[in-house]
């Protein structure tokens, strides 16, 4: 597995970076948004002249793990993303911005004999393109799956999430009582899914993905969504509740988002478990925060510590949430992976650490 993020160019950095409470937001001028808090990558080098900016993100973010590998017709690669190629548009060139040039482009640079599967699914996508790659393996289509999650800060973007009034003119503060929106970041991150036990470092045991269709942005007041995919995640991995050792939370810091997923555990008796979100790290980096977060997640079991929730001071959801506020070294097993995004979208995944 591997990440490209503001923290850090490879996975040893952003783990790193990630221990000393570093944080990848920062002021930048996005197109004509001017002074604005995200997380951008700085200084990100050029590979080929003829890559994008995300299409440059994403190869430097497969590339180790593609580098000794043998790609064969049991091989398969997901792209997740939302945006894409987006600033295409700008240019009149809209056929250049659909995703399925970008993911053709993206395997076609590695090899890939198989066809590439694109996963875009609002913010649940590189959760979802997980349990899609699990899925697949499962049905006998594939042995193994590259699943590569990436998305870049646009003008486009922000533009989208100004206009539902969601962006903090701060940093973000997932879960805190003076939340008041998300802070947009850039990521790209890749991980390897195979059926051969013999390398791996987690299991995914349980996953499920539920669309309560509440609204085309706003997630159900009653966390109903979240709920189900949970207990869906819960009954495949066929553990209880409180085997899950921490949380990784979608914690986007707006209003709705936080107390809904604090609703959510509530009613699945986890409101003891630790909870983090990474937001205040790497701000939302959309369709790469489920793949990302997860990748970190499984840091975190491999080195048995927990990660604070930056950004965080004071509880700001109706109900109770054990938010993680210092890094704790603690043993550690299982763990939730969840995310949810506009349209109703849900998702969660249980990793139980092997090898470890």
């Amino acid at each position: 597995m591997n990440c490209v993020t503001p923290l850090g160019l490879d996975l040893q950095h952003n783990w790193t970076a990630l221990l000393e409470e570093n944080t990848g937001i920062d002021v930048h001028t996005v197109g004509s948004f001017e002074n604005i808090y995200t997380a951008k990558i700085k200084n990100l080098p050029t590979v080929q002249p003829d890559l994008t900016y995300l299409e440059t993100m994403l190869y430097l973010a497969l590339k180790p793990l593609i580098r000794s590998k043998i790609l064969h017709a049991k091989t398969g690669f997901i792209l997740s993303t939302t945006k894409g190629n987006i600033d295409f548009l700008s240019e009149g060139k809209s056929e250049e911005a659909e995703l399925n040039k970008l993911a053709v482009k993206v395997a076609g640079l590695f090899g890939f004999i198989t066809a590439p599967i694109v996963v875009s699914h609002a913010c649940v996508s590189g959760l979802l393109a997980v349990s899609v790659a699990k899925r697949l393996i499962q049905m006998g289509q594939f042995d193994e799956v590259f699943v590569l999650a990436g998305d870049k800060v646009s003008e486009f973007v922000i533009s989208g999430f100004n206009a539902f009034q969601a962006m903090s003119a701060k940093p973000c503060k997932p879960f805190d009582a003076e939340r008041d929106g998300v802070t947009l970041g850039e990521a790209a991150g890749a991980i390897l899914v195979t059926k051969s036990p013999e390398h791996a470092l987690v299991e995914i045991v349980g996953e499920g993905a539920i669309n309560d269709a509440n609204h085309i942005s706003g997630p159900s007041r009653t966390g109903e969504g979240l709920y189900r995919s949970i207990s869906s995640a819960l009954n495949e991995a066929g553990i209880d509740a409180s085997a899950i050792d921490f949380i990784s939370a979608h914690g986007t810091a707006t209003s709705y988002n936080d107390e809904m997923e604090a609703i959510a555990f509530d009613r699945l008796g986890m409101h003891e478990i630790p909870v983090n979100s990474l937001k205040g790290y790497y701000g939302h980096t959309l369709g790469a925060s489920g793949l990302l977060e997860l990748i970190v997640s499984i840091l975190s079991l491999q080195h048995n510590k927990l990660i604070p929730t930056k950004g965080f001071v004071s509880r700001g959801t109706s109900k109770d949430v054990n938010i993680i506020t210092q890094k704790m070294d603690v043993p550690l097993t299982y763990m939730l992976k969840t995310a949810s995004g506009f349209g109703g979208s849900n998702a969660a995944a249980i990793l139980k650490k092997v090898n470890g």
